[in-house]
Parts: C-alpha cells; structure tokens; sequence
C-alpha cells in the first residue's frame, strides 16, 4: 500500500505540473488582459498596474515565480477583488461549496444506491421501470434547467422551499437536489447493472441453496461487491459535482467559490481563474487517489502494489 500511494504521490505531482502549466499558458495567450475593461485607461497607469502585477516581465519568469507561489500555497492577489488574495478568496468561498458539495453527493449515492437496488431486485416489473424512468430523466435534464424547474414549482408556486440565498438548511435543499440529480442517474443506473450482474454469480445461487434469507443475501453477499463500480465513479463525481456547483450558485445566488470562478472569467482576473483552477485540480487528484484506496479495502482480491502476473 506505501509503495502504491507513493507512486501515485508522484504521478499526481506530475499531472498538477502539466495543469498549471497549461492553464498559466492559457490565460496568457487568452485575448485581452485584466484591465480591458477599464474605461479609457491611461497608458501610464496601465503600466503601471502590469509593473505592479508583475505583468510586466518576461513570460519564463512570471511562470517561474508562479510555481515558486504554488509550492508555498500562495496563489496571489486578486486583480479586481481589492485587498483580497486569491486565497481569502478561496477560504471565504470554498466552505460554502464544500458543504452545497457534500449534501449533493450524499443525496446522489444514497438515492442513486436505493433505486438501482429496487431495481435490480425488482428486474422487469414496475418498480424496475420506473426507477429507470427516474434515472433517464436524470441523465437527460441538465443541472440548470433542473434549478429552475425546481425554483418554480417547489419555491415560488409551493412555497415549500425558499427560491435563492443562502441563509439556513433549507436554502440548499433545492441547489443540492438540482446538483444531485445527473449523478444520482448514473449512481442508479451503474448499481442496477452491478446489482443483476453479481445476482447471477454462482455463489449467490450458493447461498440462496443453504437456505439465507434474501435480505442477508442482498446486504452481505451481494451489495458490497456491487458497489465497486459506484466507489469508482465517486472521483469523476466529486469534479463533476464541485464544477457544476458554479452555475447552481449563480442560479441560487449562492456565495460560494464558484461565484468568484464566474466573475472571474468575466473580469478577465488571471489569478483568481488559476488558483481556482489549480485547487478543483488538487482536490480531484486526492479524491481520486482516495476512491483508488477504498477500492482495495472494499475488494481485497484486488492488489494495488506487488502482485505478481497472474494474482
């Protein structure tokens, strides 16, 4: 295990390298700069601003100092947000996606998990279709339309849930369900196909012919090897969920980082779109070394380190 996440460690440092390279070249050759926006900017301020900004010099030596600043978790200041770095930024915004994050992904694999369950055990009967209905539905309504379906009828036509903001638990129920839904689709889907595939295993017909009930058979036989495919989709589906939750937050009016991501982009603020960059791009390489992990602890067949040909 200590050999495997050690090499894992140096194939992550080496994909976070080729992102921050990529993206600091990206926002280089971008059109426009961050201060096309001003108004009838001065020659002389606007260089002063690129002195000040360090935009001023050659581009392998801002690429150098950028590298230098990441290593030391200093992803600069702000071109527009005035007094603030990119890391308050991140400290003041990133708490409030994390946890919009965290209550989408748990609705998405609990419900997800339940549906694909009913319908596996319930292969080719109503409770199958519909639970596949559901998971269609999910898969082809994109997150924000999803919003807005559920800002009208649940807000403002129910009045069951409040429409935007973020002010206490029930102001995220409805950008969390919105969030949840394409993913929890999937979820089901990958388990019912999981689920019917490990039903057909011969060491279930086993236990089924020692006379176990189906519930032991279902909760000790049968769900933990059908979740394989589900931990393995919970990388992909932290990036997904975190990169979506920039345009839920919009939607919702939600101060979350992905509000500054937007606004960002649209002030052309370099460093803020970096560092932003750079710390989704963290994040999505240790869950993924972390879905890896888990992967060898639920099936411990699996060999992460040292197996020989054939194991």
């Amino acid at each position: 295990m200590a050999k495997y996440i050690g090499k894992r460690l140096v194939y992550m440092l080496l994909s976070l390298w080729m992102i921050v390279t990529a993206t600091f070249f990206f926002m280089r050759i971008a059109p426009g700069n961050p201060f096309a926006s001003e108004k009838k900017l001065p020659p002389e301020i606007e260089a002063n601003l690129n002195a000040h900004f360090g935009l001023d010099k050659p581009w392998y030596a801002q690429y150098w100092e950028y590298l230098v600043r990441i290593v030391n978790w200093d992803f600069g200041p702000s071109f527009k947000y005035k007094s603030q770095t990119v890391n308050d930024l991140i400290n003041e915004g990133f708490p409030v996606s994390f946890l919009l994050g965290m209550e989408a992904i748990f609705i998405a694999v609990a419900v997800g998990v339940l549906l694909g369950i009913i319908a596996a055990l319930k292969h080719n009967r109503w409770p199958d279709y519909t639970a596949m209905i559901v998971a269609v539905l999910g898969i082809s309504v994109p997150s924000f339309i999803m919003a807005s379906f559920l800002q009208y009828f649940l807000a403002i036509k129910m009045g069951i849930f409040p429409v935007a903001r973020w002010e206490s638990f029930m102001h995220s129920v409805l950008p969390a369900i919105a969030l949840a839904s394409t993913p929890m689709a999937f979820i089901a889907r990958l388990t019912r196909s999981s689920m019917l595939e490990v039903l057909a295993n011969d060491y279930i017909k086993t236990a089924k012919s020692k006379g176990l009930s189906s519930g032991v058979i279902t909760v000790k036989h049968t769900i933990r090897n059908a979740l394989l495919p589900v931990v393995t989709y919970m990388g992909p589906l932290t990036a997904g969920i975190l990169t979506g939750s920039f345009v839920i937050e919009r939607i919702f009016g939600i101060p979350g980082l992905g509000a500054h991501f937007v606004t960002s982009i649209n002030n052309r603020d370099y460093t803020v779109i970096m560092g932003v960059t750079v710390f989704y791009s963290i994040l999505l390489l240790v869950s993924i070394l972390l879905v890896d992990i888990a992967y060898g602890i639920i099936d411990p067949r699996i060999k992460l380190a040292g197996g020989k040909k054939g194991e």
